[in-house]
């Protein structure tokens, strides 16, 4: 059964197909995140307080940035994957952020604030989405990861991760907190990092896409199963649909791990074309969402059967 839903999904987000996409297609604008060119660039271009640089992963360009800064860092490890490190790997995390503010999951969804709201703080992410709290496991826990392994090289400043205004206990905020805390995600993302620098040292020619993709796909897991108990208590805010969505996605990330499902820039594009591009509500019924085309409707009722499947045999 499990075999059957996922030959649903990688048939209708076949990579392939992504691949016969011109790379012209890349210069659109909308198929970058939201303000991507308003993130910042390079480390330096955070704010420095106290000898720290001072991330505020709770606005969306601030975290967009962190992704775009892995991105920049490892384009040497990519570049036999495409141009214009098209073929690099990390490009599922920004894209997947991008999808969710664009989509309005990272805004308050209890409404008690106007965070993420276009009359409110736009750029606001919110601590109560269930969304933004999963995302931070999969936005600071690689960058720091990333800087514990060397990809940024020797730093000047330490760096320093602002909590936020509530549930400050839920995350960590530098590489020895983290490290005190969550050791072995920790020890999984910086493995990715460190088998993508394996590639300057003697063990060049040892790189391969697969191994980079196996370390990426472990430690993206990883984070999602640490965070999925940590964060229940935020679907409550949700509708069910949206809720039910939201936990059928992270258990269909397992199985997308498993087939080493490459998050290159394009094979992304391609796949979250497929993906619901507004919050689901309550009324909505799979796979009849009259608004939804027919593969996005296929897509979400192959990840709830996934989903029910899993449940039902343990």
């Amino acid at each position: 059964f499990g075999i059957y839903v996922l030959l649903i999904v990688s048939v209708t987000l076949s990579p392939a197909t992504a691949a016969a996409q011109s790379e012209n297609d890349a210069t659109r604008e909308d198929v970058y995140p939201p303000l991507w060119d308003l993130a910042p660039e390079n480390l330096l271009d955070f704010p420095v307080k106290d000898n720290k640089i001072v991330i505020n992963p709770w606005n969306y360009l601030q975290r967009l940035g962190m992704y775009k800064i892995l991105l920049n860092s490892s384009i040497k490890y990519f570049t036999t994957f495409g141009s214009q490190n098209f073929g690099n790997i990390l490009w599922g995390l920004p894209l997947q952020h991008g999808w969710q503010f664009r989509t309005g999951r990272l805004a308050d969804p209890s409404h008690v604030t106007s965070c993420g709201y276009e009359d409110g703080d736009l750029l606001c992410i919110s601590v109560r989405s269930w969304w933004s709290c999963m995302n931070y496991y999969l936005a600071a826990i690689p960058f720091l990861g990333a800087v514990e392994a060397g990809l940024f090289g020797q730093l000047q400043y330490e760096v320093e991760i602002l909590p936020p205004e509530e549930k400050t206990d839920a995350f960590c905020y530098s590489v020895a907190d983290c490290r005190s805390r969550i050791p072995k995600l920790m020890d999984d993302w910086k493995a990715y990092f460190e088998v993508n620098n394996s590639k300057s040292s003697a063990t060049f020619f040892s790189f391969t896409l697969d191994d980079a993709l196996h370390f990426m796909w472990r430690a993206h897991v990883a984070s999602i199963a640490y965070a999925l108990p940590k964060f229940h208590d935020s679907l409550k805010y949700l509708s069910d649909p949206e809720a039910n969505f939201g936990e059928d996605w992270a258990n269909g990330v397992d199985f997308i791990a498993a087939t080493h499902f490459s998050t290159d820039f394009l094979t992304t594009n391609n796949f979250q074309a497929f993906l619901p591009q507004r919050m689901l509500v309550e009324g909505d019924v799979l796979p009849f969402i009259s608004e939804f085309s027919p593969q996005q409707n296929r897509v979400l009722l192959a990840l709830r059967a996934l989903h029910k499947a899993n449940q039902l045999t343990g």
